[in-house]
């Protein structure tokens, strides 16, 4: 007889998760929940009993005891199932909540679990799609090829002979889930009113979770997730993304191409396919900074997995089950934020960091400026791009832990994102740095990005006060050229508007003084030579000093310096330079600069005739 995989909770009516609407479907079955609690309870308090005595013994203090103990908690999470698991691994990058030792043993959470039978799979994508099996495929592999703790994937043939993958949810996940769910969240309740050392936000944690499994557990917004990657990324050749099969995807059932691929971490494999490994985490990492702050959709799962090469040298993403947005304004406070941190500015970074929403604006952010300046002053003194992303972040969960930090969900996620693709590349390249990988980036878009917040974030970070950082500009260009998609003419038209911005004042009066004192010298060295056929009665008194005279190119500080820097660009033409000269006929600006070169030249002229008519040296 058929079984019936009909879900309790979807019978209840409950697609999307909503706490007080799980409290009240289990209120009414109470027998479902004390099973369940049966279950987990008697573990857990058994755990927690344990923990206790070791605290109250004072045996927790001993590092070795209290990593025994972190790594029991996340062997525990791992046999009450995937909601506990899912749990764990959410807590795993939330350092405002859980010290570092438990934060360490908690990302060692893997979430594999053995498959469930291959004839219930079939059973399931029937009752799902509303066909028979022989009827949707030519042919399935009823042995899973891979499990997770959500579902499962049988690799079948379509009757047009296409091969695809079919991906298939465990039976009753949903109620499993939502019960786990609810029966956590209502710890995490009772911990948060009953235990001091627990931060307020542990339930909206769960809640965040809740509501992120339940996207993940359907697979028709897995689906739209997929088609929305692939369209944002089609332009980029180096990226690939499997196809999905609509007509035969369900909630519980989800169809999409399969993918012959070498998991990233398998080095000698990617290496026979004749590429280079390194090569293969750039376009990641490159990839990952583009969904993160250009689109502000980006993969937060990005385990080896989910990363193949191809044999034709892209990289395939896959599961798109967890995703993320970031607004505008977080995409444009992260590179602020990078910025300050540049410039050692750990007031302002303090201040971005409540714009991001980290701190509340009522914080006393004095003692927090200090600490931030402990955990990264040594890290920016060697430079951004050769930074620990995993020592620093280290660093920041304990300063997190101490002051009241309330990390946005999609923090969580970047971080969890960010240190998986770091462990992947350290696989292949052990003095991968990820933050000096993504840097070029950051410099590219500093450069060109038109964003209003990010063109003063590059005029902080190029003036300082009526200082401009050559040094700075020529570290960025360098970075920013790293990039295979610079567009060199974009970037110039952006430091333009460096010179013909507020800031760019003392620029301008620098110019202006450098074409002055050059207009003075050529019209001194003009009148020198015509002193040379005047008769010896009339002839000037003058000096033998010529000092540059005989330099006729202008060598005016600025312009010098930034030709210089300019020139060491891949792609550099004076072409690109000719194109923008009516622009900078026209700006307003370079009116004003003629207007005071002018006065200050006939200035200077006028000085230099009361001299001649005083009958002193020129």
């Amino acid at each position: 007889m058929k079984e019936d995989f009909t879900d309790f909770i979807e019978v209840s009516g409950l697609l999307n998760y909503d706490p007080d609407t799980i409290s009240k479907i289990y209120k009414k079955n109470p027998k479902r929940l004390l099973k369940r609690l049966w279950q987990t309870l008697i573990p857990i308090f058994a755990y927690i009993f344990s923990v206790g005595w070791d605290k109250l013994t004072g045996r927790l203090k001993n590092e070795q005891q209290a990593r025994f103990r972190a790594r029991e908690l996340t062997n525990l999470l791992v046999e009450l199932g995937p909601a506990f698991v899912k749990a764990g691994q959410a807590l795993s990058t939330r350092p405002d909540i859980i010290p570092g030792i438990l934060l360490e043993e908690l990302s060692e959470l893997q979430d594999q679990l053995p498959g469930f039978d291959g004839d219930k799979a079939m059973e399931l994508i029937e009752e799902d799609l509303g066909n028979k099996i022989d009827e949707i495929f030519l042919e399935i592999d009823k042995e899973p090829i891979s499990a997770a703790s959500l579902g499962q994937v049988h690799k079948a043939k379509l009757k047009n002979e296409e091969i695809v993958a079919i991906k298939v949810q465990r039976p009753g996940l949903r109620e499993q889930i939502t019960l786990d769910l609810y029966i956590v969240r209502n710890i995490a309740y009772w911990l948060k009113n009953n235990i001091g050392l627990i931060r307020s936000d542990l339930v909206a944690l769960i809640d965040e979770l809740g509501k992120r499994v339940f996207e993940e557990m359907d697979y028709l917004n897995e689906a739209a997730n997929a088609e929305k990657f692939r369209d944002m990324h089609k332009h980029n050749k180096m990226i690939a993304v499997p196809k999905i099969y609509k007509e035969i995807t369900s909630r519980r059932v989800l169809a999409m191409e399969w993918i012959d691929g070498t998991k990233l971490t398998n080095l000698e494999d990617v290496k026979k396919l004749g590429i280079n490994p390194d090569e293969m985490i750039d376009i990641g990492v490159q990839c990952s900074l583009e969904q993160l702050l250009e689109h502000g959709f980006f993969h937060a799962d990005p385990h080896p997995g989910n990363l193949l090469a191809l044999e034709d040298g892209r990289l395939c993403y896959l599961d798109f089950g967890m995703m993320s947005e970031v607004s505008r304004e977080s995409r444009s406070g992260l590179i602020q934020a990078v910025v300050h941190l540049v410039n050692k500015n750990f007031d302002k970074l303090s201040q971005d960091f409540v714009k991001l929403g980290f701190l509340s604006e009522e914080v006393n952010l004095e003692p927090i400026v200090p600490a931030f300046q402990d955990v990264f002053i040594n890290a920016v003194e060697q430079g951004v791009s050769k930074m620990d992303f995993k020592s620093v972040t280290d660093d920041m969960s304990g300063v997190m832990y101490k002051f009241p930090f309330r990390l946005p969900p999609y923090y969580a996620l970047i971080i969890r994102s960010l240190l998986t693709l770091e462990g992947i590349a350290l696989s292949v390249d052990p003095n991968f740095k990820i933050l000096g990988a993504a840097y070029p980036y950051f410099a590219r878009r500093l450069m060109e990005d038109p964003d209003p917040q990010l063109r003063e974030s590059l005029k902080e970070m190029l003036f300082d006060n009526k200082k401009f950082k050559w040094d700075r500009l020529e570290d960025l260009l360098a970075n920013a050229a790293k990039q295979t998609n610079l567009d060199l003419e974009k970037l110039l038209d952006e430091v333009i508007n460096l010179l013909f911005s507020s800031k760019g004042g003392f620029l301008r009066d620098e110019i202006i003084e450098g074409l002055t004192n050059q207009i003075d010298l050529f019209s001194l060295r003009i009148l020198k030579n015509l002193n040379n056929y005047l008769p010896s009665s009339i002839k000037l008194n003058t000096t033998d000093e010529t000092n540059n005279l005989n330099d006729l190119i202008i060598q005016i500080e600025p312009l010098r310096n930034f030709l210089e820097i300019i020139q060491k660009v891949p792609g550099y033409s004076i072409d690109i330079f000719l194109k923008r000269v009516p622009r900078l006929i026209n700006e307003p600006y370079t009116k004003e600069m003629g207007i005071k070169i002018a006065k200050k030249v006939t200035e200077k002229g006028v000085v230099r005739l009361v001299k001649i008519a005083a009958g002193a040296n020129i």
